[in-house]
């Protein structure tokens, strides 16, 4: 995949929506309903880690509780950082503990969850978000994170924010690579306010086009297994992204069928196709269609633009997405163009 580039500049004036007024953090759209954005970060402010997911050692969050004290942030470890239940970050009931206390703390302004893994929706039902609809506070992850930030979508229209965990920080700040550096950099700008861009190459499966749209998405495998239930996604007029990894192309299939079958692509603004890194197919039961042939296969009857190899997912280059906020999506023969509002 080639490498992409964090662009730092403001959506153009000549493509602000005239329909968008703002009110407060609350960003308000005709024919939408409204995407509460939580409060962004000052100097100052505490930053929660927690393990909803999978298990991490104190040892392995060091590197990011440094650099995130070194942004001037505070740093709150949670219970959970360093306990093990088998593969999972402590019990079910001790993970919900711990992020039901940063959910409820008020000096906590946002949550870092400290790795993927699997865990999330074993706790998800346990949660009370009564004082979050109240207060909200940025979520922070990915991968099985993705239950969360579908979750609070759906349930409560409050923006969340999709990017690389703790366990992505590089332990040498000095000796990581630029692709890093811009990742981790960008969940910063995200957290303190600023308006963020990205660019991706050009891809001969492109389709190209403009779109506007909340952008909603993330891990498909999470996505998929959610369908039906009151985490379930909601894609309708939204711009929706996607990656995964671990998977034979023949689930890939399954799993957009997944989407096309329960009515997910179908009113669709944009659809977005971040990393995919597969499991090669056995000898005997190569599947025949690529990742793109799969997409491109399930939209043919849909008009919206879908931009691919876009740097977001299980791979270096994943920066950081507002989930929740109104975005514009651009697809051009050059490549494709993502603006934050």
């Amino acid at each position: 995949m080639h490498r992409k580039h964090f662009l730092s500049s403001l959506l153009p004036a000549a493509f602000a929506l005239s329909s968008a007024k703002a009110i407060g953090n609350t960003v308000i759209f005709e024919g939408s309903r409204s995407s509460k954005i939580p409060p962004y970060l000052r100097q100052g402010d505490t930053i929660g880690i927690t393990c909803p997911a999978g298990y991490i050692t104190l040892e392995d969050i060091q590197p990011a509780v440094q650099l995130m004290q070194g942004w001037g942030f505070v740093v709150e470890v949670g219970k959970t950082v360093g306990k093990r239940s088998f593969t999972l970050g402590g019990t079910d009931e001790e993970r919900a503990a711990d992020l039901q206390y940063m959910l409820d703390n008020p000096n906590i302004k946002a949550i870092m969850c400290a790795r993927g893994g699997y865990g999330a929706v074993r706790i998800i039902d346990q949660l009370n978000f009564h004082q979050f609809k109240t207060y909200p506070k940025w979520i922070i992850g990915f991968s099985d994170i993705t239950v969360l930030h579908s979750h609070i979508n759906r349930n409560y229209h409050i923006a969340t924010l999709h990017s690389k965990m703790c366990n992505s920080f590089p332990a040498d700040w000095n000796l990581a690579e630029p692709i890093q550096v811009e990742t981790i950099l960008s969940i910063k700008q995200a957290l303190t306010g600023e308006k963020l861009s990205y660019t991706s190459p050009a891809s001969e499966f492109n389709r190209l086009g403009k779109a506007t749209g909340g952008l909603v998405g993330g891990n498909l495998s999470l996505l998929t297994s959610l369908s039906g239930s009151k985490s379930d996604i909601n894609t309708k007029h939204k711009i929706l992204f996607l990656e995964d990894t671990g998977e034979y192309l023949y689930n890939i299939d399954r799993m957009f069928y997944n989407l096309k079958r329960s009515g997910k692509l179908e009113h669709l603004h944009g659809l977005i196709i971040g990393g995919f890194k597969l499991k090669p197919d056995e000898p005997d039961e190569v599947f025949g269609k690529t990742v793109a042939e799969i997409v491109l296969e399930k939209v043919k009857e849909y008009d919206y633009p879908v931009c691919f190899d876009f740097p977001v997912g299980h791979q270096k280059n994943n920066f950081a997405l507002k989930c929740g906020v109104e975005h514009l999506l651009e697809v051009y023969e050059i490549g494709g163009r993502l603006y934050e509002s």
